[in-house]
């Protein structure tokens, strides 16, 4: 222990906070003024203290369901917690998180979550940050002795330890996750062992001793400011009440096994060593615990209070946040000798480009060339954008995305990642909460499915959860489509599915101008960008400038002006739009293509527009049919655009199968010209 009364005293007020504010959400559960669950710290409330009193507010601290103490601890006043577990607008999540999400990035409680493992990525993103900036901030993962038997453990220890990040991983081993005990779920008994594996610090410590959490924490938070790497520290401990408030105790523990880690607690073992290993002045170490504990007291009571008397968020909030506000129209200053000339995006809104109306340009360059151009300028302007992906260092990328960049910017800045596609997603999470802009790329974009949850439970809701007190500026790009018997996991797009997503921006190009457009905007948004790149045109060619110019969401093209009938296409599937329009030129049939560019958000008024002026629809997607794109469009062309058609809307899709290796099976299942001039020719007899 220590002799430092100021030391003492203040972990002492900061275990009776979280305490005292645990046991009056537990009796406001009981009186029904919790609406969900409820998950309490009580037992362990020595670890987030002798953590926490070592972090300022620009350390960055991610969490789990069970984030309680974590946030009292970082500095979250009682009557924040209190009123976002009765969702009222007062919460420290505006009454969008409840118990398991909780918010508030101003003292640097980046969140957490219900997700178990997320935290300990965000982490990561946090350290990673940390490097690009320079700022000598650390990142810390507070999480269950659950989520070390997770992929995301092992993903983010080991990219912890080979790029050295500062951050701190504490394992609070309260011996059950859930209703599992540890016992039975890892086949060894300890975690802070573990660390050994990755060449790092690992140490297990006794997590109700609150100052021997504070040596070893503190300890470790200082030698990670000081570019020691991270640590690994495993606080064994105990819950004493339920998982969640309400639920059944003792079918998986005794009572007596309760009973006994009771008689543990953290704040009474700080209290009686303080006072009992003092020869004199015990009265007065009492009387300073006793009043400690009344000034807490009347602190939850007036919080608890307050959140009862704090409204309910207003109904016309319930949609807010869900992207992120708009960007002004200038990208960030570049020094002066770089500094390209720039468009506006007032002069790239007006009026809709079509392919005649492409700026003037002395060279032709291709697809891929275009989108290293963008992230080029980028990166020399914003030195907060870094790379990450494999083989995307030295080697420039299996389809030359960052070639040159790596001997340009570093290898902090390009990154070259080990195959763990769920950690450094979830890294890039964390750093783009923690200030940094990452761009990840996936080479083939169906390896982001291996990243499902962290893309859609974690990016595409933390600007909503955060009430839009933390942007999202996450890049994910790669490339995919059906072409050259690449099979099932080499042709995907997944447009359909990601637009779905409340969120997401998903960005699918169709030719090397809007690339290097939609690129330069993409990596300029504050929201999480799904950059979908078709193989078959990764080398087509087209005009592009040189200079600056950016393309915004949302903004369809007309690739070519008809009269007859209106093509809705994406990605390849523009290419050969136009290619079928030619030949059915020949036949008298005037075609007009309208290339969204853009699924989510989505140019409607465009496609409405262009079916008012033809009466006509076709809608030609090479992914699958059903729940898809053409779908969508149909439904909501129906439905707006109703009076204007002069027949029904038609569909042209992919078959609703894994994509085929052999190329006879593969012309079967995707759209091609000579369906689309048939599918067409089918429309007009209509």
């Amino acid at each position: 222990m220590t002799d430092d009364q100021g030391l003492l005293q203040h972990l002492y007020r900061t275990m009776q906070i979280i305490r005292q504010t645990e046991e009056e959400l537990a009796r406001c559960h009981q009186r029904g003024l919790i609406h969900g669950a409820c998950h309490t710290y009580v037992g362990q409330e020595a670890i987030a203290t002798g953590v926490c009193a070592h972090l300022t507010h620009s350390d960055c601290v991610f969490s789990t369901h069970r984030g309680h103490g974590h946030a009292l601890a970082k500095g979250m006043p009682p009557r924040e917690l209190i009123a976002e577990l009765f969702g009222r607008s007062t919460g420290c999540s505006r009454g969008r998180g409840g118990s398991m999400h909780l918010f508030s990035p101003e003292i640097g409680m980046m969140g957490t979550s219900g997700i178990v493992g997320p935290c300990i990525l965000q982490a990561c993103g946090g350290g990673y940050s940390s490097k690009i900036l320079q700022n000598g901030t650390v990142g810390v993962a507070f999480f269950g002795d659950g989520a070390v038997n997770n992929g995301a453990f092992h993903e983010g220890l080991n990219m912890a330890s080979i790029w050295k990040l500062p951050a701190i991983f504490i394992c609070e081993n309260n011996q059950y996750a859930t209703e599992v005990p540890f016992t039975y779920s890892s086949g060894i008994p300890d975690v802070g062992r573990r660390a050994a594996n990755y060449g790092i610090p690992g140490f297990e410590v006794d997590g109700n001793d609150v100052v021997e959490v504070h040596r070893v924490a503190g300890e470790a938070i200082e030698r990670a400011r000081q570019g020691g790497g991270p640590t690994l520290i495993e606080c064994k401990t105990y819950r004493t009440r339920a998982h969640a408030e309400g639920m059944g105790d003792f079918t998986y523990r005794t009572r007596e096994e309760v009973a006994a880690w009771k008689e543990k607690c953290p704040i009474m073992r700080l209290r009686q060593w303080a006072i009992g290993s003092r020869q004199s002045g015990d009265e007065q170490q009492i009387a300073r615990f006793d009043e400690i504990d009344k000034k807490v007291s009347e602190i939850v009571r007036e919080a608890r209070e307050f959140a009862e008397r704090s409204p309910s968020p207003s109904a016309t909030s319930a949609t807010e946040h869900v992207y992120a506000e708009k960007r002004p129209a200038e990208r960030p200053a570049e020094r002066p000798a770089e500094r390209p000339e720039k468009r506006s995006l007032e002069e790239s809104r007006s009026p809709l480009p079509t392919a005649d109306s492409l700026l003037p340009s002395p060279r032709t360059i291709s697809f891929v060339a275009a989108t290293l151009e963008a992230l080029d300028q980028a990166m020399a302007a914003d030195p907060t954008i870094f790379v990450m992906g494999q083989g995307i260092g030295s080697r420039g990328g299996n389809f030359t995305t960052t070639l040159g960049l790596h001997a340009k910017y570093g290898g902090e800045r390009v990154c070259d990642v080990p195959i763990c596609e769920r950690g450094f997603v979830g890294l890039a999470c964390g750093a783009a909460m923690s200030g940094t802009r990452p761009v990840i790329d996936f080479m083939f974009i169906d390896f982001i499915n291996d990243a499902f949850g962290e893309l859609v439970n974690q990016i595409a809701k933390m600007q909503y959860m955060s009430s839009g007190r933390l942007k999202m500026p996450v890049l994910l790009r790669g490339c995919g489509g059906v072409g050259h018997s690449a099979a099932t996991h080499h042709s995907g797009m997944y447009h359909s599915i990601y637009s779905h997503i409340p969120g997401l921006r998903v960005v699918v190009p169709s030719n090397p101008y809007d690339a290097k457009g939609l690129m330069a905007h993409a990596l300029r948004s504050d929201d999480p960008v799904l950059f979908l790149e078709h193989r078959e045109l990764m080398q087509s060619k087209g005009p592009v400038p040189e200079d600056y110019y950016e393309i915004p969401f949302g903004q369809a093209r007309v690739a070519r002006s008809g009269s007859d009938a209106t093509i809705v296409a994406l990605s390849l599937m523009v290419t050969y739009a136009i290619a079928a329009a030619e030949q059915l030129a020949t036949e008298g049939i005037s075609v007009e293509i309208v290339d969204p560019r853009t699924v989510s958000p989505l140019d409607l008024d465009s496609i409405l527009r262009s079916v008012a002026k033809t009466g006509r629809l076709l809608v030609v997607d090479q992914a699958f049919g059903p729940c898809g794109f053409t779908s969508e469009i149909a439904a909501q062309v129906a439905d707006a655009g109703f009076n204007d058609l002069d027949a029904p809307i038609k569909r042209l899709h992919g078959g609703f199968a894994p994509t085929p290796y052999a190329p006879s099976l593969e012309e079967v299942v995707v759209p091609n010209v000579a369906r689309i001039v048939q599918a067409v020719r089918d429309l007009m007899e209509e």
